[in-house]
């Protein structure tokens, strides 16, 4: 297995874990861009969401579900965040193993860049 996120949800490379359901894994970014940068990623292997279908819907929603719980769980629900994810090279995945990132903690800016 060589893709990261998979590595990372079988425990074979450690996480600051700070969420984790049936579907979903969170886990804070190595490399933060904001007082808050969490990561949250599918526990089943979709490269991006171009590369998911019909039958990823249920998780791709609790993606997003789980982001508002993190948000909550953190502390950042209220003042607010932003849930971000990159599709592609030109889009800046740089992982491909579809991720979302929860970032938070200080005023985010449009456009994003």
């Amino acid at each position: 297995m060589s893709c990261i996120f998979c590595r990372i949800v079988a425990g074979e490379i450690p996480a600051r874990r700070v969420y984790e359901d049936d579907d979903v894994l969170a886990f804070a970014d190595l490399h933060p861009q904001a007082p808050v940068h969490i990561l949250l990623i599918p526990k089943v292997h979709i490269e991006s969401v171009a590369h998911a279908g019909p039958e990823h819907a249920a998780v791709l929603g609790q993606l997003l579900l789980a982001g508002a719980a993190v948000a909550r769980q953190v502390g950042v629900a209220d003042s607010g965040y932003r849930l971000v994810t990159n599709i592609g090279e030109d889009g800046g995945q740089s992982v491909f193993h579809l991720h979302v990132h929860l970032l938070a903690g200080r005023p985010m800016r449009w456009p994003p860049g």
